[in-house]
């Protein structure tokens, strides 16, 4: 039998001590913002029945889940007739769960499950992976990890505005300065098909728009035509590509341009509502740019939508985007319950902090001290430290063999560990050990209390 040669599936990565310190020191932070906002940790299954997640994200969506085959003889329900209806009509038979696309869905999928249970409003956050069949490149993976934060059962917009404070307290304390947060309404974009008079069409707008920043105008507009718009409405849409000023100069534009579209003028004055908000809760929201071409593909999006971007970085794509759903829950069959949610891409935010070298040493989940032993003796001596070092929260482990010095050190020192604490003969005698501080190199004679004391410092 051959060697088989391991490998992982494209899209996904394997992740190491090292690159797991760093994840959690995002998770970590992330999480305490969370719940300082007052959100509760919420997990659900990593499969969904497919009735669930299709039809929520939009056509393109729907492409991308993973399908998970039924489990035994799953073709023993197919008849020839299936294999020429084609793998529409044959998914249902074959595949009836499949991975879950995001935590927003199955998270609506939990409220309605629960609605007896749950206290209103529902304020919910969720760290857990997601899986998209997506083409993988830089910045974008077939399986990562999402941090959702979601409110539900309230329509207010001071919801909107924390999720804005939220971003930036996240953001501030990573390190990641220099963002954009995007805002836009859906609203104002149903308000836009309105103004061109291209009602209809809105899904095809919103899928085109949301494009503008990685494809161009022009290949936009090629878009549109091939999606029907006429070269009328084109016409009447230019103007939003080349929007100039502030926000309030930018809001002032596009109220004009949608003077008689009722539910566009709402979109506008809700943009400026959730920007007041900000600012009596204490921010300067520098950062908060409103940009009308900021579609957000999925479909269940009604009001405002967010998208934040790290500038100066290659990464190119969104680290964080949400918005407001007004009847997400209707499809499960518990009508008006509005909400509105953020998720943090992890993974995309962590390529931007190791671009941007911003993950601090002690952000390591390493061991604090390694004891090293000269023999048998001195190496039982060093079992009974270990065991009180650790019972004080001491991160502390012992070389496991008799191995020569040398050999302790050079493991101390590739693995990180910054103190080392030498027993030999001498020290046993005294009851006092050699903290050695492997980045000075400097060595102190201290008793045990005294090197708990330093350590804990």
């Amino acid at each position: 039998m051959s060697k088989q040669k391991p490998s992982i599936p494209k899209g996904t990565r394997d992740f190491g001590p090292a690159e797991m310190a760093k994840r959690n020191f995002i998770f970590n932070h992330i999480r305490e913002v969370y719940r300082k906002y007052g959100y509760q940790q919420l997990e659900t299954p990593s499969m969904e029945n497919l009735s669930v997640l299709t039809g929520k994200y939009g056509d393109e969506g729907d492409q991308l889940l993973f399908k998970i085959l039924n489990s035994g003889d799953f073709l023993s329900k197919i008849e020839a007739a299936d294999y020429q209806s084609g793998h529409v009509a044959m998914l249902p038979k074959i595949a009836e769960k499949g991975l879950r696309y995001d935590l927003t869905v199955p998270f609506a999928r939990y409220v309605v499950m629960n609605q007896g249970e749950i206290t209103f409003p529902f304020r919910r956050f969720q760290i857990q992976p997601v899986w998209r069949a997506d083409r993988p490149q830089k910045g974008r993976y077939r399986e990562f990890y999402q941090c959702d934060a979601d409110v539900v059962g309230t329509d207010s917009l001071t919801c909107e505005a924390e999720i804005v404070l939220m971003i930036e307290e996240v953001f501030e304390r990573l390190g990641v300065k220099d963002i954009s947060i995007k805002i836009n309404n859906r609203k104002i974009l149903a308000g836009i098909v309105e103004a061109v008079g291209a009602q209809g069409k809105e899904n095809d707008l919103l899928i085109a728009i949301d494009k503008l920043d990685k494809i161009g105008q022009d290949k936009v507009i090629a878009e549109l035509q091939e999606r029907g718009f006429e070269q009328q409405a084109i016409d009447k849409l230019m103007p939003i590509f080349k929007l100039e000023g502030n926000n309030s100069e930018r809001l002032e534009a596009i109220r004009a341009m949608m003077k008689d579209s009722p539910t566009g003028q709402q979109g506008v004055v809700e943009i400026e509502e959730v920007m007041q908000r900000v600012s009596l809760m204490g921010s300067e929201a520098a950062s908060l740019e409103f940009d009308i071409t900021l579609a957000r593909g999925l479909s269940y999006y009604t009001g405002a939508i967010f998208e934040v971007k790290a500038n100066n970085v290659s990464l190119s794509s969104s680290i964080s985007g949400g918005g407001r759903y007004d009847d997400l829950t209707g499809v499960f069959g518990m009508p008006d319950m509005s909400g509105v949610g953020i998720s943090f891409g992890v993974d995309r935010i962590y390529d931007v902090m190791e671009e941007l070298g911003l993950f601090p040493e002690e952000s390591m989940d390493t061991t604090q001290i390694l004891l090293i032993s000269f023999d048998e003796e001195t190496e039982k001596h060093a079992l009974s430290l270990l065991s009180k070092l650790r019972k004080v929260g001491i991160s502390a482990e012992i070389y496991p063999d008799q191995v020569k010095l040398k050999k302790q050190f050079a493991y101390a020192d590739k693995k990180g560990i910054p103190y080392t604490l030498v027993i030999g003969t001498e020290e046993l005698q005294k009851q006092a050990y050699g903290l050695k501080n492997l980045k000075s190199g400097e060595q102190e004679l201290l008793g045990l209390e005294e090197i708990i004391h330093r350590l804990q410092q």
